[in-house]
């Protein structure tokens, strides 16, 4: 190879050896040794001028061999990987450790719920609270409320069949005992388009695919136990929550095969909102199971649970349970709160829950009614005045990743989750990611074991994961990684992630210069 030109700027120091050095020697040789070392001092001045444009140059653009092996066994190009590995605190112009494809737009899969859950943090605080107001439209005298009740819903995502029931006992300890006129639900909060709750993957009854609304209660849902009885030869069903108006056989036949897709083997029959039918067998193998199941009429779950519950709390109702709405100007009897954010950001995290992420996400619409529109701007400009990502780096739908269009740069939510850990909030969002190998979704992770926080991702061609990583040098470090494939549902994709990660806890820091 040619010889470098050295640089004007480089100084030459060496102009000449000091002559103690060289006791004795003739003029001529001092010159030439002065010459040599003058060379010497030159190009030991280029390869440290060298080795730091290095240290100066973007992050490494190489992945890891054992990570390229891994894919390989997976049968997944490298291509398809995004990755972006920084520490958590960054020292000046510190650069990332591994940036892989990272500015490229990806799907995120449930990591997208990273974004929704720091900007709701952000914007709305750990202590806020969603709340549900409770109306009496009518006079109550002697425990009879001659008119309505109105329940008004407005996004709570945790109104759970247990603290509706509480909320309920309330209104009983308010003295209504007997509502002579209807029991209103009032869902105005949301104004939303109708949606088809199988239009992901045509599994509508499937609690994840549950749509949006501002009276949520119990995420309109029910399970179903099955509990095998061998000596009479059947699985006996129980359900909860008991809903009004609504039949479930008591028992379904047993059988002696395998269990394998045992739900499909019951051959259920969702057509009948009123009638569930099981029209199957169920394995014995399976022993005890049970199945959560969105229900088939989600227009009218709410009225049969609300129905149900209040004659259980000792409610009697004259008229019926349907939707409507408090009148202007009326005020709230009492309003009953949710959990923390911080508390309800755990459920969300850590079991991704795409109902309560997409509520938080409504939650940050700056406008009422909410919609999903003001609301992804409100995010993006946060995600800009932030983490400092580019409106181009984010494609923001539900906020929950379950979404055909949501897509994020690795760098963008890199550079999310670095920001996030410099703000005081930062210990909720934390606590609310799985651990690895320990619990939500992360506790199947072999790599970094009880020394990760990180939210994972999964769908038909996306397996992503994205937190934060605590190796034994002390130093938190940032990881994103997502892979869009075909073949990203397999076991050895998720292995492939486990490899990034056991690489990137182990991985020295860089250093800071």
């Amino acid at each position: 190879m040619p010889r470098p030109a050295l640089p004007a700027s480089i100084p030459l120091p060496l102009r000449r050896l000091p002559a103690a050095l060289c006791p004795g020697r003739r003029p001529g040789v001092l010159r030439t040794v002065t010459r040599t070392a003058r060379r010497w001092s030159a190009w030991l001045l280029l390869g440290a001028a060298l080795v730091g444009s290095v240290a100066a140059a973007p992050a490494e653009e190489t992945l890891p061999p054992a990570v390229r092996e891994a894919l390989a066994r997976a049968r997944i190009d490298a291509d398809s990987l995004s990755v972006w590995v920084a520490d958590a605190e960054p020292v000046g112009a510190e650069t990332p450790q591994l940036a892989w494809r990272a500015e490229r737009l990806a799907h995120p899969a449930s990591t997208m719920k990273l974004v929704t859950a720091a900007i709701g943090l952000q914007r709305l605080g750990p202590a806020w609270q969603w709340q549900t107001g409770v109306y009496l439209d009518g006079r109550l005298e002697d425990g009879v409320l001659e008119g309505h009740l109105i329940l008004q819903g407005r996004g709570d995502p945790r109104l759970v069949q247990e603290r509706l029931w509480l909320l309920l006992q309330r209104v009983r300890q308010l003295g209504v005992q007997d509502i002579r006129g209807d029991l209103l639900l009032d869902r105005r909060h949301y104004a939303l388009p109708p949606g088809d709750p199988g239009a992901f993957d045509g599994e509508p009854q499937r609690p994840y695919n549950v749509l949006p609304d501002a009276l949520m209660l119990n995420q309109k849902s029910i399970s179903l136990w099955l509990r095998p009885d061998a000596a009479r030869g059947l699985a006996w069903i129980g359900a909860e929550p008991a809903l009004a108006g609504v039949e479930l056989p008591p028992s379904v036949p047993l059988d002696r095969q395998p269990c394998g897709d045992w739900r499909t083997a019951l051959a259920p029959d969702f057509s009948q909102p009123q009638r569930l039918r099981l029209n199957g067998s169920y394995p014995l193998a399976c022993g005890e199971r049970v199945w959560p199941i969105a229900w088939q009429d989600p227009a009218g779950y709410d009225a049969r649970l609300v129905e149900a519950l209040w004659r259980q709390v000792g409610g009697r109702l004259s008229g019926r349970v349907r939707d409507g709405a408090a009148p202007p100007g009326l005020a709230p009897a009492f309003e009953f709160a949710s959990p923390p954010l911080g508390e309800v950001l755990r459920d969300m995290n850590k079991f991704s829950n795409n109902m309560i992420a997409q509520h938080l996400l409504l939650a940050l619409s700056p406008v009422l009614p909410a919609r999903f529109e003001p609301a992804r701007a409100a995010v993006v400009e946060a995600l800009q005045a932030g983490p400092g990502c580019a409106a181009e780096e984010i494609v923001l739908d539900n906020g929950s990743g379950l979404s055909r269009t949501e897509r994020i740069s690795a760098r963008c939510l890199g550079r999310l989750l670095q920001w996030a850990w410099t703000q005081p909030w930062m210990p909720e969002l934390l606590a609310s990611l799985p651990v690895a190998g320990v619990d939500g979704t992360a506790r199947r992770a072999t790599a970094a074991v009880g020394r990760a926080h990180l939210k994972t991702g999964s769908l038909a061609d996306v397996a992503a994961v994205a937190g934060y990583l605590h190796p034994s040098d002390g130093r938190r470090r940032v990881l994103v990684a997502f892979i869009n494939h075909p073949l990203a549902a397999q076991r050895e994709a998720r292995a492939a992630l486990d490899t990034l990660v056991q690489w990137a806890s182990q991985e020295p820091r860089m250093p800071t210069r």
